[in-house]
């Protein structure tokens, strides 16, 4: 019985982390380390290791990174100046008081307001903030593929043994 509330809490822990690489108050990558965690500890550390563990540490802190860094690379990527890189990453961090709406809309926000202040061009700063808009799909697309990634080697090294 003890086996199957684990197998439950390991398993609920891994859909919210796949569901929270998308869904923005949801740790996601980090439910992810947390389900390995606690099979670790339920196991004694076989066959998921400290060493594995800070792989799929490592990948949460690149997972991290990618999404709130997506949409200023975006930006960049089009041309953005460093002023729209810095106003996307500015409107992403105020877009979390924001909620939802908030983190769709700040880092292209951001972006659109860096250019304008920096170039004064309405139709460069809009194409801007499109690319910062894309970059952030780009990155939410990347997020899940992370979790994925580390869901199906927590599963392989544990079918492994």
């Amino acid at each position: 019985m003890g086996d199957v509330v684990l197998w439950i809490v390991i398993g609920a822990l891994l859909l919210l982390g796949l569901a929270g690489t998308v869904l923005p108050f949801l740790p996601g990558t980090p439910l992810i380390v947390a389900a390995a965690l606690v099979h670790a500890i339920a196991s004694d550390w076989m066959p998921i290791s400290v060493g594995r563990l800070v792989i799929l540490a490592a990948f949460s802190a690149f997972g991290y990174l990618l999404h709130y860094a997506a949409a200023a690379l975006g930006a960049r990527g089009a041309g953005g100046s460093a002023w729209a890189f810095a106003g996307a990453l500015g409107g992403g961090v105020i877009g979390l008081f924001f909620g939802l709406p908030g983190l769709l809309l700040g880092p292209p926000l951001g972006a659109i307001a860096g250019e304008l202040l920096k170039s004064g061009d309405l139709r460069t700063s809009v194409r801007t903030g499109i690319a910062a808009f894309i970059g952030m799909v780009a990155g939410a697309i990347a997020n899940v593929a992370i979790g994925i990634t580390m869901i199906a080697l927590f599963l392989w090294w544990v079918a492994r043994g």
